[in-house]
């Protein structure tokens, strides 16, 4: 089996090579090929990666090249883990929108649009390449806005499916509460990419005993802490919300917090410079402990489980994946990407029913919703007048005069990235 990473100049990368060797009886990868643009990170990190298979004994080949198209060629299955414009443009996707009183963050709000706007045409141009090369391999998505980037990439035709790791997370957590094994515990797991809920958390699968009540009723205050929410919302909600629903639920203390400290891109950017240093170390073999502040926590595990799905060598029967909608939410078009319980195999991810959504979270959905429609419009075609309408329409703007200042903002700081502008 042979797997292609695109992005793996990343310092995520030796997270996901850690996971295909722990985990090879779950996905046996015979090769692993990494690319990048970025040969110097490239080199670094591919070196590091065959000490970490070496260490652990497992026996696929890695190879780097900077050719996209000889990387892809003959993958089985394609995972896109891009960052266009590098932390440099992250810290500017969490910066400028606080000059208007709203949220800085990469994948919501302006600063999401901004990151949709600059990544969608690159990954359109890669799953193109990857289709004329090998139109069977399959294309997992980690690069964010997940949800649109997806919707971008199934629209276009493509075989893919997004992959986000909150869901994991909150299934590894809730199961560490509990006492259990992370397999038996099934989330109720609604909603977009990073606008989702866990109505429910049941044992021994879709069908099993809800527990969250008494979750949410021994170990509240853990749960809202983790999310920085009151514990008494949690339990006027009778849910756990995703952490970004946190810039819905309290933006504007947000705001201030954000405005108070450094940014998370300038933190990261930091992080990355003493993890590369670690990686160039020839005696390291394994992943250090400062990758787990990098982010993505279970990012590996969540992502071995669904290729091994797709490519029909094992994982679980069911995974939280994003997705196209086909009905399972009634209030949203059949082309919207949700992200839910799905069941996944060789023929791809289909949702599994959804119980009937509070309208309290519906309508966000639909809002969001329409908003990602305008993204995705503005992404694929340009122009001013669109970026406007996509900001206008987000319910994290929403106003006329914040639209319109956003929209002067995010094209004098991506400008280099729009063609258009």
């Amino acid at each position: 089996m042979k797997l292609t990473v695109v992005g793996a100049g990343s310092t995520y990368t030796p997270e996901l090579v850690d996971g295909f060797a722990r985990l090879r009886d779950t996905l046996p990868v015979a090769e692993l090929v990494l690319t990048d643009p970025a040969t110097d990170r490239l080199d670094l990190v591919g070196a590091f990666a065959r000490r970490i298979l070496a260490h652990q004994d497992h026996p696929a080949r890695v190879t780097t090249t900077a050719d996209l198209d000889a990387a892809v060629d003959g993958a089985d299955a394609v995972l896109l883990q891009l960052r266009v414009g590098g932390q440099a443009a992250r810290r500017q996707d969490e910066t400028w929108p606080l000059e208007c009183g709203c949220v800085g963050q990469e994948t919501t709000g302006a600063g999401g649009l901004a990151k949709a706007l600059r990544t969608v045409p690159v990954v359109l141009d890669i799953a193109e390449r990857v289709r004329r090369r090998n139109p069977d391999a399959w294309i997992v998505d980690f690069t964010n806005p997940v949800g649109i980037v997806t919707r971008a990439l199934l629209g276009a035709g493509h075989k893919a499916v997004g992959l986000c790791n909150v869901a994991i997370g909150f299934q590894r957590k809730f199961a560490a509460l509990l006492g259990t094994d992370p397999a038996d515990v099934h989330l109720d797991h609604v909603g977009l990419n990073h606008l989702t809920w866990e109505t429910g958390v049941r044992l021994g699968g879709p069908d099993g005993e809800d527990v969250l009540p008494g979750l949410l009723a021994e170990h509240g205050d853990t749960i809202a802490r983790d999310l920085h929410l009151p514990r008494a919302l949690l339990e006027r909600l009778n849910t756990v919300p995703s952490y970004y629903l946190r810039y819905y639920y309290a933006h504007d203390e947000a705001v201030e917090e954000q405005k108070a400290g450094p940014s998370r891109a300038s933190q990261v950017a930091a992080m990355e410079k003493e993890l590369l240093a670690l990686y160039a170390d020839p005696a390291l073999s394994e992943k250090p402990a400062l990758l787990a502040e990098r982010g993505g926590a279970y990012y590996s595990e969540a992502a071995v489980d669904l290729a091994a799905a797709l490519l029909g060598g094992g994982g679980s029967p069911y995974q939280v994946v994003n997705t196209d909608n086909r009905g399972t939410l009634p209030f949203l078009p059949d082309d919207a990407v949700i992200e839910v319980q799905a069941a996944v195999d060789r023929t791809g991810a289909t949702p599994l029913p959804v119980r009937a959504v509070d309208p309290l979270y519906a309508g966000l959905m639909a809002n969001v919703t329409a908003y990602e429609d305008l993204a995705l419009e503005a992404a694929l075609r340009g122009g001013r007048d669109r970026v406007f309408r996509a900001l206008l329409a987000h319910p994290l703007i929403g106003q006329y005069a914040y639209a319109q200042t956003l929209t002067d903002r995010l094209i004098a700081h991506n400008r280099e990235y729009l063609p258009w502008a």
